[in-house]
């Protein structure tokens, strides 16, 4: 599957949570990451970043589609990341 995952995190676990994401997504701008994931390496996810943040107020948001190419993406201005498909 395919997800968009965007986190609000107190500024002091900034750091740990972006870490955590980088494992698992492509970073494309700040609190926000894009990509290809497993059901079960997304559920890791979830777990692991659950541990870092504070429920009451923190979240992490994953909107979740079958496939990249169901998804429509316009950038204007600046692309932080660049995603190649190269290897």
């Amino acid at each position: 599957m395919y997800v968009i995952a965007v986190y609000d995190i107190g500024e002091k676990r900034v750091g740990k949570m972006l870490k955590l994401c980088r494992r698992y997504l492509n970073w494309i701008q700040n609190s926000v990451f894009e990509g290809e994931i497993t059901e079960v390496k997304l559920e890791e996810l979830k777990l692991y970043s659950l541990k870092i943040m504070k429920p009451e107020t923190d979240s992490l948001i994953i909107f979740k589609t079958r496939q990249e190419k169901w998804l429509e993406k316009e950038i204007v201005g600046k692309e932080l990341s660049k995603l190649d498909n190269m290897l």
